[in-house]
Formats: structure tokens, C-alpha cells, sequence
């Protein structure tokens, strides 16, 4: 699982970063989200990022959680429902 948060300066870049995000994982919360991506999902998402934001004004900050580590996620408060995953069919 990767945690990927963002700070963008620009309104219309914040909205396609966030879509992006959508697309790709959970909002946990305003720009924070939980995704569980595989390599090449991850790496998709990184350039496509990349293509959407001015590195000398917004961050964006990947985290990953090993699956220990997900594990001993303390949650405190009103929990958002995460609503449908993605399902893959084989």
C-alpha cells in the first residue's frame, strides 16, 4: 500500500491530480490518499503526476507501507466507508 499526499499551488492542477488519485486509490483525507498499487500501476501514476504539476511550487510525497506496517494502522474517529474497489476479473 502507498500513502500519497499533494500540495498544489494551482486549483486546476490540484482537481487533475486529485482525479488521477481517484482513479487509483481511497481518499482518506482532503489530499491524502491510501492506493494499492502494483510496480507499473505506481509507475503510471508517478508520470502522470509529473506531467501535471510545477515542481518548483507543488510536492507530492509517496509513502509505502509494507504489509507489517499495514497491519498497525491506528485509526482514530469517524472512519470513511471506502466504497467500491477495483476488481480484477481473470
Amino acid at each position: 500500500m502507498f500513502i500519497i499526499s499533494y500540495d498544489i499551488v494551482k486549483n486546476k492542477n490540484r482537481v487533475k491530480i486529485a482525479k488521477i488519485l481517484e482513479d487509483y486509490g481511497f481518499r482518506v483525507q482532503y489530499s491524502v490518499f491510501e492506493c494499492d498499487l502494483i510496480k507499473d500501476e505506481l509507475s503510471k501514476v508517478i508520470s502522470m503526476i509529473n506531467n501535471r504539476i510545477d515542481i518548483d511550487k507543488d510536492s507530492i510525497k509517496i509513502y509505502f507501507l509494507c504489509k507489517d506496517c499495514q497491519n498497525k494502522i491506528l485509526s482514530i474517529g469517524k472512519l470513511k466507508e471506502r466504497g467500491f474497489q477495483k476488481v480484477i476479473v481473470i
